[in-house]
Order: C-alpha cells, then sequence, then structure tokens
C-alpha cells in the first residue's frame, strides 16, 4: 500500500524586489526589479529518503532551504509535511510543534553559531526554546548525550565555539540540529566549508544518524561526489528551476538533461586519462534579466527555436522528470 510521501514542495517559487529606492526610480524613470530566486520547484521526499539539489551557484538551491524551514515566506506555491500545509502552520501557536520536527543545518560552521555561548547553551537552547527540558540537570545530560551522539565529548560543553576546528564545529551544529528530535533535517552544503577527510567524517555521522533515528533529508550541495555517496534521489537545478530529478544511479549513469551531462563531464574520472574533459560552457545568465524559453538555451548545444522561444515543463519520460524539448523530442 502506497504512503503520502512526509515532504511534498508544490510549485514552490521566492521572489525578491530587488529595486532600487521609490525615490530613485521616481527620478530616473526605472522600472522594478524582481528576482525569481525559486520558480516553480516541485518535489517530494519518501520518510528515511535523501534528496539531494545541485546546480551551480546562485540556482536557489539555498532559497528551497529557507522554505522549507520557514525562514522565507513563498510567493507561489506550498509545501506540505506530513500531510499538513506547513507554511499556514508556522503563522500559528501550534506551528512551534511543527518546527520541533523540521530542522537545519547551515553552511558555515563558523557563522551560524554564537562565539559568545558556550557549546552547553547552543545546543540546550533548543531544548529550553520548546520546553522539552526545564530541569538544569536533566538538559546537561541531554547536551552531553547529543555531542557524543556526533563523536564529541560531553566535556565540551564547557568550550566555546572558537576552541573547534570547522569540523568540530559542524558537528556541534548537527547535534543542535538533532535537539529537538526531527523527522526532517534540511542540510544547506554542510561541509563545502571543511577539509576533504573531515567532509568524510561528517557525512559519516549524518548516514549513520539517519539509519539510527529514520531521518529524512533535504541535502543541498554542489559537490556531486558527496551527492552520490548520499543521496537516493537528485534534483538538478538552474536558474530557480528543477530541469531534471532522477534517482542517483540513473542520474550519474544516464544524465538525461543537457546541463546535467555538462555537469557530470566536467567531473575528473580516474579511468578516463588522456580524454579531453568537457567544462561546463558559458555562464549563468543574469537572472534579472533570463533568456526566454528555456533559460539553458544559450549555452546547450542542442538548443533550436522552439527551446527560445518555449519554456519546457518537468516531464516524466521513462521514469526521470526532466525539462527538455530535446529529450521530449528524442533529439538527444
Amino acid at each position: 500500500m502506497s504512503t503520502a510521501p512526509l515532504v511534498q514542495a508544490d510549485d514552490l517559487a521566492k521572489t525578491f524586489d530587488v529595486s532600487v529606492p521609490w525615490l530613485n526610480r521616481v527620478i530616473e524613470r526605472r522600472p522594478r526589479q524582481l528576482l525569481h530566486a525559486v520558480d516553480g520547484v516541485s518535489f517530494s521526499i519518501e520518510k528515511g529518503q535523501t534528496l539531494a539539489l545541485v546546480g551551480e551557484s546562485g540556482c536557489g538551491k539555498s532559497t528551497v532551504a529557507r522554505l522549507l524551514v520557514g525562514l522565507y515566506a513563498p510567493t507561489r506555491g506550498g509545501f506540505t509535511f506530513d500531510g499538513q500545509d506547513a507554511h499556514a502552520a508556522f503563522r500559528t501557536p501550534e506551528g512551534r510543534k511543527l518546527r520541533r520536527r523540521i530542522q537545519m543545518i547551515f553552511q558555515d560552521p563558523y557563522a551560524s553559531l554564537n562565539p559568545r555561548w558556550k557549546v552547553e547553551d547552543i545546543v540546550g537552547e533548543p531544548l529550553k526554546e520548546h520546553d522539552l527540558i526545564t530541569d538544569a540537570a536533566q538538559l546537561k545530560d541531554r547536551v552531553g548525550e547529543l555531542l557524543k551522539s556526533v563523536g564529541l565529548s560531553p566535556l565540551d560543553m564547557v568550550k566555546y565555539p572558537h576552541q573547534f576546528s570547522g569540523g568540530q564545529r559542524q558537528r556541534i551544529s548537527i547535534a543542535r540540529a538533532l535537539a529537538t528530535q526531527p523527522e526532517f533535517l534540511v542540510c544547506d552544503e554542510p561541509t563545502s566549508a571543511l577539509d576533504v577527510s573531515v567532509q568524510a567524517q561528517v557525512l559519516n555521522i549524518m548516514k549513520d544518524l539517519q539509519r539510527k533515528h529514520g531521518l529524512t533529508y533535504l541535502f543541498i550541495s554542489h559537490n556531486l561526489a558527496v551527492v552520490r555517496h548520499v543521496s537516493d534521489q537528485v534534483g538538478v537545478m538552474y536558474l530557480g528551476r528543477l530541469v531534471e530529478v532522477a534517482g542517483k544511479h540513473q542520474l550519474f549513469d544516464r544524465p538525461r538533461h543537457p546541463y546535467s551531462r555538462m555537469l557530470l563531464d566536467a567531473i575528473p574520472k580516474m579511468h578516463d586519462i588522456g580524454r579531453a574533459r568537457t567544462p561546463v560552457s558559458g555562464e549563468v545568465p543574469n537572472p534579472l534579466n533570463p533568456p526566454t524559453g528555456c533559460a539553458f538555451n544559450p549555452r546547450c548545444p542542442h538548443a533550436n527555436e522552439r527551446c527560445r522561444v518555449e519554456r519546457p515543463a518537468l516531464l516524466e519520460i521513462d521514469g526521470v522528470r526532466v525539462a527538455c524539448h530535446a529529450v521530449e523530442e528524442g533529439r538527444i
């Protein structure tokens, strides 16, 4: 019997007004400028699974993350969590219960921890904020358990963030996110600021925690090697839209969208010695003035007149959701 996915995003969009001040617009006769950071993103994540979002910087991955945890309100569309309209719930007193179930790990471990607080206060804050533990002794014990779960010592709770390395700080961030026993973790490039060896340690901790607690992850990264290690499904984003959503093995073995192919072709491969690598050609267009039709058409070797005029829909083709006229027409 099929069950509904735990996380469901439908036509999620976020537009920012980046216009110059009103008086400047009047004097200089300049129109308002709107930035479509996320433009109609839809996906679902089954309980206990990991969806990875990949794409070049500025494609809207982090904006999607902030929409899902309620840091931004959507301009259009919605987000359903466990059958409940999450954004409607966030605006009510009952939203506190939902926020316990959804937590976020931020990208920069140096900026996401308060340098004036001890680790005990940082990790214990969600427990106090949500009235989960009020007794000081119990709080100390619980913080010690959380630190041990991410490979740190309970003795570390009296230290300050500056006394830890980047990898250890990110472990503290993970411990803080786990404090409310969430079901869904939004991870915004949690390992991008770390050395490769430390990345592996943090990723292994996250995988172990997922198996132990049945966690559901949205994992955002630009590192495809990391994505291959942690994900079940992969969504490729380009200029605020999803261009391909596929299973991990489907995407890495046979990418369908030309942009996905270019991203994967740019990765050095151990057994392809002597073969010329194809870099991702061209540059991402100005998001304030995106191309008409398919946003990827100026960089796409398969673009034709239809691609320059008509924006492709995200269609399911051979078990993969892909937004590409060339794939739909069988040209590639």
